[in-house]
C-alpha cells in the first residue's frame, strides 16, 4: 500500500491513532502530547478513561472540531460540537464518510453490548479504516469491508492475539495493524503471536512504532 492513508497514519499508544490526511482525524485519543495537531474529527468508541479523556481531547481541539461518539461518551464534551452516533448510523461530517458498528464483549462483562460501545469505518483519500473499539470477536465483523484495520489485540477486557487474527479472517483487509497494548495490558509478545497468525492465514500485519 505504497503512498496510501498508511503513511499518513499515527499509533499514539494504546487504542488511539492520527489520521494527518485533507482531514485531521484521532481516534480514542489519550496521553496526547503537547503540540500535537488541532483536530477537524475526533472518534471516540465509548466512556471509559482511557478512550473517552476531556483533558486530551482539549489538547487536540479548535473551534470547528466536531466529536463523534455515543450518547453517554458525548456527556463529557459540554462545549464541543459533538455527534451522538449508534451502530448502524452512517453520517458524513467535514467529508468523511463515517459507518458506525458495534463494539462489545461476548465471553466478559467489560463492555456490554447495551451499553452503545462503537467501532468506526471511516473513508478518507478513497481508502476505508476500520477501528474496532473495545469489542471481542463478534458477529457484526462479518459486515465490514476495509482496507485497514485497526485491532485491538491485548486480551482481557478485548480480543486476544487469536481471536483478532481471526477477526482478520473475518474482515479480510489489506492489512491489520495491532493495538491496545502497552499500557494497561497487553505485551510485544500478543502483538507477535497476532503478527504470526496472520501471516500464516496469509494477511499483512504491520506493527506501528508508537509516536
Amino acid at each position: 500500500m505504497a503512498n496510501s492513508i498508511l503513511d499518513k497514519l499515527k499509533w499514539l499508544g494504546h487504542a488511539s491513532f492520527l489520521i494527518e490526511s485533507e482531514k485531521i482525524v484521532y481516534f480514542d485519543p489519550w496521553k496526547i502530547k503537547k503540540g500535537s495537531p488541532r483536530a477537524d474529527l475526533i472518534l471516540i468508541s465509548h466512556n471509559h478513561y482511557d478512550h473517552c479523556s476531556l483533558e486530551d481531547v482539549k489538547k487536540i481541539s479548535k473551534k470547528e472540531t466536531v466529536i463523534v461518539t455515543n450518547r453517554s461518551c458525548a456527556l463529557s464534551f459540554p462545549n464541543i460540537e459533538v455527534k451522538i452516533v449508534k451502530p448502524g448510523d452512517r453520517i458524513t461530517i467535514n467529508n468523511v464518510e463515517i459507518e458506525v458498528y458495534p463494539a462489545y464483549n461476548i465471553n466478559k462483562f467489560f463492555h456490554e453490548k447495551s451499553s452503545g460501545g462503537l467501532g468506526f469505518v471511516i473513508t478518507l483519500s478513497g481508502e476505508r479504516i476500520y477501528h474496532c473499539g473495545d469489542t471481542d470477536l463478534i458477529p457484526e465483523m462479518k459486515d465490514i469491508k476495509c482496507d485497514i484495520a485497526l485491532l485491538a489485540v491485548s486480551g482481557t477486557y478485548v480480543m486476544t492475539a487469536s481471536e483478532a487474527a481471526k477477526a482478520c479472517q473475518r474482515i479480510k483487509p489489506k492489512i491489520a495493524i495491532p493495538m491496545h497494548y502497552g499500557d494497561i495490558v497487553g505485551s510485544i509478545q500478543d502483538v507477535q503471536e497476532f503478527v504470526k497468525l496472520c501471516k500464516e492465514a496469509s494477511i499483512e500485519a504491520k506493527i506501528l512504532e508508537r509516536s
